[in-house]
């Protein structure tokens, strides 16, 4: 512990990060996206096949939750996978990064589900331009990182 009690192993904004901690964390994060994207497809054609079968049983009743199968999976598979022991997505995890709240604490499921909402607002109505706001930020955060008060970093050994 340091003095001011906090676990001297926290990633704290104010005192600044390791460059290690920060190397190629853009890059990484954008093939990380595309591998998500892939496995929430994938999740999202299994309850496609589900509904659409249960939607002969339920003449078609079922059918109505088609349009939102997409956006359910992709909130609930970001929160959870986010919040849990691992601390990042399976894309994440595949490219080395782990996702704290800017104090170093695990990152709580309604931060990281509020992330996933923020990510698809940034990219749909704010344009993709927001995105661009990591290259001028000193800890490679973008605008919905920051709002959801979260950090993506390298994952440590």
């Amino acid at each position: 512990m340091n003095p001011i009690g906090q676990n001297s192993s926290a990633v704290v904004i104010d005192q600044g990060l390791p460059a290690a901690a920060l190397e190629g964390v853009r890059s990484r994060r954008v093939v990380a996206v595309c591998f998500d994207l892939l496995f929430v497809l994938v999740l999202v054609a299994i309850a496609f096949t589900v509904l659409a079968v249960l939607g002969i049983v339920t003449f078609g009743l079922t059918w109505m939750l088609i349009p939102f199968l997409f956006p359910v999976i992709a909130f609930f598979y970001n929160g959870l996978t986010v919040s849990g022991w691992r601390r990042a997505t399976p894309g994440m995890k595949l490219m080395d990064l782990e996702v704290s709240l800017t104090d170093g604490r695990p990152v709580p499921f309604i931060n990281a589900a509020a992330h996933a909402v923020l990510f698809y607002l940034s990219w749909t109505i704010l344009t993709p331009f927001s995105l661009l706001i990591c290259l001028f930020t000193q800890n490679k955060r973008c605008l919905h990182d920051m709002l959801a008060d979260i950090i993506v970093t390298r994952r440590r050994a």
